[in-house]
């Protein structure tokens, strides 16, 4: 359990760089790094050709073109599946040119902060 007051010093590193969680914790022992180590064996050829990213529960799946792009989401969710993990269709978002991703948003352009982030910066 995380003591009250010590969630802030609690950083994920994985591929693409070190974030802060903004998740709900459970009272389960090292349960999201766990997690996540099983998401990158499971998806760790995708990860490496840098075509997925995965931080927790959050999978993203980038393509340059359209072409291929529905079979590597069926091959995501095939392996998910296979591991008992299940996606809720209601989160997908499909074929969008930018996404919002732990605080910053990737799209065609490459990484940016968000906007709101930097506003508060700024004022």
């Amino acid at each position: 359990m995380i003591k009250e007051g010590d969630k802030w010093k609690i950083v994920f590193t994985i591929l693409e760089g070190s974030f802060e969680p903004i998740i709900i914790f459970f009272r389960l022992i090292n349960s999201p790094a766990t997690f996540q180590t099983m998401m990158n064996e499971i998806l760790q050829d995708l990860i490496n050709t840098e075509k997925v990213a995965s931080f927790i529960n959050d999978v993203i799946i980038r393509m340059e073109r359209e072409e291929g792009h529905d079979k590597l989401v069926e091959e995501v969710v095939r392996r998910l599946a296979e591991n008992d993990l299940y996606v809720k269709l209601e989160k997908y978002k499909w074929k969008i040119k930018e996404v919002g991703f732990l605080g910053v948003v990737i799209g065609p352009e490459g990484i940016k902060m968000e906007e709101e982030k930097v506003k508060g910066v700024s004022d």
